[in-house]
């Protein structure tokens, strides 16, 4: 029931940032870097899923802080569908929690951003 939510919320998120951007309310150049962003995440997820998988004792997976700022630019859509797919990530209880401060950073900026666009 959550990796529904979780994926519907990241999937509508970017949904009304695309339709936004098609109808002017904000720079298209927004939705862009966001699905985008979002595309390059999940890459990442799955290529650090497939090395934890084949090389688990190896120490050439992707670092948690590299996730986390590829989260915090835009990303995090990607990350929270990339971790419920590939049930990657999605145990760590510490890692959740920065994820969490991440999404809620980069919406805070996004929506001052679009506050003081109008004032």
């Amino acid at each position: 029931m959550i990796k529904k939510i979780l994926v519907i919320f990241s999937s509508s998120f970017l949904c009304v940032l695309v339709l936004g951007g098609l109808l002017g309310y904000w720079a298209a150049i927004i939705s862009c870097a966001y699905v985008l962003m979002t595309v390059i995440t999940i890459c990442v997820y799955k290529w650090d899923k497939h090395l934890a998988m084949v090389k688990p004792k190896q120490s050439t997976r992707v670092p948690e802080r590299s996730l986390h700022i590829l989260a915090l630019v835009c990303g995090w859509p990607g990350a929270l569908i990339a971790q419920q797919w590939f049930r990657h990530k999605s145990q760590k209880r510490s890692f959740i929690v920065v994820l969490w401060l991440t999404i809620f950073l980069n919406i805070s900026v996004l929506g001052a951003a679009y506050y003081w666009q109008f004032i």
